[in-house]
């Protein structure tokens, strides 16, 4: 009897020392991480930013986008960014090939490594990149919260299997943002990050050419915008780019949901947020919206949910001085 109720005590106090290591993890991911350590390190941020997107606001999709493939690959640790001297680390998976800016965060680093050496981790830099080039193009501003670590494992395999393909339909993609710890409404929301950028032909030719519609065209897909497309996206065609939010590439707003509400989603995941009452709810709701605070607040909440994926916090990982290489 005793030694019952010795075993039960041990595992109580097991399950509140846990507690206290998973609440004291995530304690240490908050706004204003570094007031004291690196007080300056967000404003170096957006020097860098203001610098780079006066001459390259092409960059703002592809490091936009380049957070969401970090986080969904062992969390949002910065290992996307990581070289492998064989070809083998995330960035150099297919799914990461399109991705563009890399020597942008290295950029961003080297500046914050000049004023608080070893202090701010390369997730941080990316997630603090991220909003930055939102606001940059008349988006958004939220408050990002900051305290990650940088992992030291890169894998090639992972992103094949962790990062939602253009051609998910609503099921894979729901399933996909749980296994995340995302919600429903931060698919539909995240989703709206197509307002700025481009993609490559080859990512949804498959809905011009090969799909079981009528002459091969997939009839999710709004029949003029199909013939435009095939304009400029001939069968094969790996190197041609298309706007993904036509006429508003470079801003960021809520008309990614009129197209998608007309049809003109450029891929199958942009068409299957039709296929589910709750997403098709918001598309509709921000299609038909006269203005764009809710999609704006939306979207930072759902970023800030991102960005808490899986972190490494305290101890674990590292700070690295290189973004592209483990210390």
């Amino acid at each position: 009897m005793a030694s019952s109720k010795l075993s039960t005590c041990l595992i109580f106090l097991q399950l509140i020392f846990l507690l206290f290591v998973f609440n004291s993890a995530n304690a240490q991911l908050k706004v204003g991480f570094y007031k004291d350590t690196c007080p300056q390190a967000e404003a170096i941020v957006k020097k860098v930013m203001d610098q780079v997107m006066k001459v390259a606001p092409s960059l703002s999709g592809p490091l936009l986008r380049m957070h969401f493939h970090d986080c969904f690959v062992r969390g949002c640790d910065g290992s996307v960014l990581l070289n492998s001297s064989t070809g083998q680390a995330e960035k150099d998976s297919p799914p990461n090939l399109s991705l563009r800016g890399y020597q942008v965060i290295d950029r961003v680093k080297t500046a914050l490594e000049k004023e608080c050496p070893g202090v701010v981790s390369c997730a941080d830099a990316l997630a603090i990149v991220a909003r930055d080039v939102t606001v940059a193009t008349m988006g958004p501003f939220w408050e990002v919260e900051t305290g990650r670590r940088d992992g030291r494992v890169s894998n090639f395999s992972e992103p094949l299997t962790n990062l939602p393909p253009f051609s998910a339909n609503i099921s894979q993609l729901i399933s996909m943002f749980r296994s995340k710890g995302l919600s429903v409404k931060d698919l539909v929301v995240l989703s709206g990050g197509h307002t700025i950028g481009t993609s490559h032909c080859s990512s949804f030719t498959s809905r011009l050419y090969n799909s079981t519609g009528n002459n091969g065209t997939d009839p999710t897909l709004d029949s003029e915008y199909i013939e435009k497309l095939k304009s400029k996206c001939k069968v094969g065609d790996q190197t041609t780019l298309v706007e993904m939010d036509p006429g508003s590439v470079r801003t960021f707003d809520n008309s990614y949901y009129t197209l998608v509400a007309k049809r003109r989603g450029l891929f199958q995941s942009d068409a299957a947020l039709l296929d589910n009452s709750e997403t098709k709810a918001y598309v509709k709701l921000q299609s038909a919206a006269t203005h764009r605070s809710t999609f704006f607040k939306d979207f930072g909440v759902s970023m800030r949910n991102m960005g808490r994926v899986e972190v490494l916090t305290g101890k674990a990982g590292e700070i690295r001085k290189v973004c592209s290489k483990i210390n």
